[in-house]
C-alpha cells in the first residue's frame, strides 16, 4: 500500500499536465503567441513529434515514433518500479515521482495524439510543457542529491577535494 500515495501524486501531476495541454490546445492552436511577460514569457501552441531539442530529427518520423514509444514504455516501467520500491520519503523519492510524472505526461500525449503538446515559451529557449518541467526538476533534484551525498561523505570522512 506504500506505493499508492506516490502513484496518486503522479496521477495528480499528470492530470494537471494534461488539463493544461488541453486548455492550451483550445485557446492557442492556430493563433499567434499570447504574451504573458513581454519579451520573456509567452504561450504558443506547438506539436512536438520529436524529443527534447529535436535530438532525434535525423531518424525518419515513423521509426522515431516507434522508438520513442518503446523506450518510453521501458522508462515508465523502470521509474514506476523504482518509485514503488523506495522505502523512505526523501528527495530521491520526490525526484523519481517528478521524473515518472513528466515521462508519463508526455508518453500519454504521444499515445493519444501522436505528438506532445508544448505551449510555454521562455525567450531564448524551446517551447515546453509542464511534463517537461517535471522532468527537469526531477533530474536537477537527482543531481543535487547525488552531489550532496558525495560532498557530505567527503566531509564526514575528513578528506578534502
Amino acid at each position: 500500500m506504500k506505493g499508492f500515495p506516490r502513484l496518486a501524486a503522479v496521477t495528480l501531476l499528470v492530470g494537471c499536465d494534461h488539463a493544461s495541454k488541453q486548455l492550451a490546445k483550445g485557446a492557442l492552436e492556430g493563433g499567434p503567441p499570447a504574451p504573458l511577460v513581454r519579451g520573456i514569457l509567452d504561450l504558443q501552441y506547438r506539436k512536438n513529434r520529436d524529443v527534447a531539442f529535436e535530438l532525434l530529427r535525423w531518424i525518419p518520423e515513423r521509426a522515431r515514433a516507434v522508438l520513442v514509444l518503446v523506450l518510453g514504455a521501458l522508462a515508465l516501467a523502470a521509474l514506476t518500479t523504482a518509485l514503488v520500491r523506495r522505502r523512505s520519503l526523501d528527495a530521491t523519492t520526490a525526484a523519481l515521482l517528478l521524473l515518472l510524472a513528466g515521462a508519463a505526461g508526455n508518453y500519454f500525449d504521444r499515445l493519444g495524439r501522436g505528438y506532445v503538446v508544448d505551449f510555454i515559451h521562455l525567450s531564448h529557449w524551446a517551447v515546453f510543457n509542464p511534463a517537461d518541467a517535471y522532468l527537469v526538476a526531477g533530474a536537477v533534484l537527482i543531481v543535487a542529491v547525488r552531489s550532496f551525498d558525495r560532498d557530505g561523505a567527503r566531509s564526514r570522512s575528513g578528506s578534502s577535494a
